[in-house]
């Protein structure tokens, strides 16, 4: 029996990053604000203590910080016609669970996107005409301009202690910085971090070939740091534990460091844990949503909990389910290309080169999670495409993070698979080799979306989210021009060996990590005919339903996406703020 609790004012379905962002805006405001989190709290767990933090195997290799795949997987199917199947292990990317979201056990890589990204559709089309893009490459605009959201980017970069060095600030161009950066009103709220020997090698190398090499914008704090909410973060000690882990030392920004505690100490904020949200109880005539569905994970008691407002607040594939078995919108037919619902679904391409040193020190177990040094020559539209026969890029950059034992084994080409040999080379090789790598884009494409698989369920009744993905021609071709460019600056690195090249190619493959960096499904834009929400994320068919994350991005630049998530996040909650005053479409 349904148990029916008490209305409350905004409820979030989702207690990550950017619900923790958008309630900080709210808080003083004396709204109610309710969270909704299906993990626990990890704060004080064996996941952030020593020595319990450091356990590879069951953080690194078993992901025990991810989703429960046992009990809500995907179905993948490449191809339209294909029948789907469930993944049983998914290990392509990892959805957080647990108060903080995946936002706990990130890499701190944290991007300000370019400046066209936003009016990405204008862009192509006015330098390239409208003819040069396929149809089947449906990239569009978002309905906002970068100008709009530099406030709130530099709000976050200051919350979390943001290390960097500037590029453009107002428009003026900083050496050292990246030439490509959207302009700035200031620089980072803290300098860079130490630069590796991986760094220092590929730094000299860019710079030989023209290049502009700069470090990349990090969470992980080089010093104690205290921002302007009073919360301190602990230096950095350079362990290689970032992506997968939570840091113990509190020196890497994350949201049950930065801001759950800190809103904890609100009255008009409340988190329910172990809560799985299944549904929204939806008012198709009112155009409103009345209720969110839960069940609570401790007890199996379902509840019905009533709200003023709703903000779906979770992971991609998260809030595009929610809105598909809810009812509200029209499902994305790639038939027809009618529907919004589950469009635009996009990942990453990756690629790499391994390089290897019989003379230098590496030492990848020294390194943060955004400890590198990059270029963005070849990112998005930093070049012309021209004759090139795709669009997109990605940056390149050197690519140490840690030197974890299991999983952190660099090899050069030839080495036996086992025995004595192999055992020998890892040895040798541990320490001297690196990959250069290549964090490539992944542009929209009519085939790739998501919907609900109309035969496997999860462990509460509900449909699982089927994936029709696959890397295409445009994808192919940009990964190959941009790790032929990663090659010629590993080749002139004097390294003892260069690896072999490994653009992608391929089908998509779920048991191959690559980033967790899914985007779409609910995407944004100014038009309802061609957008879930409004770009203030207000859902078209729902007043009172705003949804924020990565879902809402219409395309997926070869940036990590955790900077404009957070800029939209944090606006997000100051129009939460005015919607409360109005009650009516912002």
């Amino acid at each position: 029996m349904v148990q029916r609790l008490r209305k409350r004012s905004v409820v979030f379905v989702g207690g990550g990053l950017t619900a923790g962002l958008a309630v900080r805006q709210m808080m003083g405001s004396g709204i109610d604000v309710l969270v909704l989190e299906r993990g626990s709290d990890l704060a004080g767990s064996a996941a952030a203590t020593l020595p319990n933090q450091r356990d590879e195997l069951r953080w690194g290799v078993r992901n025990s910080l991810i989703q429960n795949w046992a009990n809500e997987t995907y179905t993948l199917r490449h191809r339209v016609k294909e029948e789907a199947f469930p993944i049983r292990r998914m290990e392509a990317f990892l959805p957080g669970e647990g108060l903080g979201g995946a936002a706990n056990h990130w890499n701190g890589q944290t991007w300000r996107w370019a400046e066209y990204d936003p009016v990405l559709r204008t862009r192509l089309e006015s330098r390239y005409g409208k003819a040069a893009i396929p149809a089947e490459l449906t990239v569009q605009d978002w309905g906002i301009n970068y100008a709009e959201m530099e406030p709130y980017h530099d709000l976050f970069e200051r919350l979390f202690g943001i290390a960097g060095q500037a590029g453009n600030i107002g428009g003026k161009l900083v050496e050292g910085g990246n030439p490509f950066e959207a302009p700035r009103k200031g620089d980072f709220p803290q300098q860079p971090l130490e630069i590796l020997e991986s760094g220092s090698i590929f730094k000299a190398a860019a710079q030989s070939l023209g290049y502009k090499p700069f470090p990349l914008p990090a969470a992980n704090s080089p010093r104690a740091y205290t921002n302007p909410d009073g919360v301190s973060l602990g230096q950095c000690q350079y362990c290689g534990h970032c992506e997968r882990f939570i840091c113990e030392a509190n020196a890497k920004a994350s949201p049950m460091v930065v801001l759950y505690p800190m809103l904890q100490k609100h009255r008009d904020f409340e988190v329910r844990l172990h809560s799985q949200v299944t549904e929204l109880v939806y008012d198709e005539r009112a155009k409103r949503v009345t209720a969110v569905r839960f069940i609570d994970l401790e007890t199996a008691q379902e509840y019905e909990q009533p709200a003023d407002v709703v903000v779906l607040s979770g992971f991609t594939m998260t809030n595009t389910k929610l809105l598909l078995v809810s009812g509200i919108g029209r499902p994305y037919d790639p038939k027809t290309g009618k529907g919004m619902v589950g469009k635009n679904f996009c990942y990453q391409v990756m690629s790499a080169v391994p390089v290897f040193f019989r003379d230098r020190w590496i030492n990848p177990f020294m390194a943060s999670g955004a400890s590198q040094m990059v270029v963005d020559e070849f990112n998005g539209d930093n070049f012309d495409h021209a004759g090139l026969g795709f669009f997109g890029g990605g940056y390149i950059y050197s690519n140490v993070t840690n030197g974890r034992p299991i999983t952190s084994r660099l090899l050069p080409p030839g080495t036996p698979r086992w025995g004595s040999a192999w055992k020998q080379a890892n040895a040798d090789w541990y320490a001297h080799a690196f990959n250069v790598s290549v964090h490539g884009s992944n542009y929209p494409h009519r085939e790739n979306y998501l919907d609900l698989d109309p035969t496997y369920r999860d462990a509460y009744g509900m449909p699982l989210v089927r994936m029709t993905f696959n890397f295409h021609d445009n994808d192919y071709r940009m990964s190959e021009y941009v790790t032929n460019k990663a090659v010629e600056i590993a080749r002139s690195m004097g390294a003892t060996t260069v690896g072999t090249p490994q653009p992608r190619r391929g089908d998509f493959d779920s048991r191959q990590y690559q980033t967790t960096h899914t985007t779409g499904g609910t995407i944004m834009g100014a038009d309802p005919a061609s957008s879930v929400v409004s770009p203030r994320l207000q859902h078209w068919d729902a007043q009172n339903l705003f949804v924020v994350g990565a879902s809402v991005y219409p395309h997926n630049a070869g940036y990590n996406p955790t900077g404009p998530l957070a800029a939209l996040a944090l606006r997000l909650g100051d129009d939460l703020v005015r919607y409360a005053k109005q009650q009516k479409m912002l």
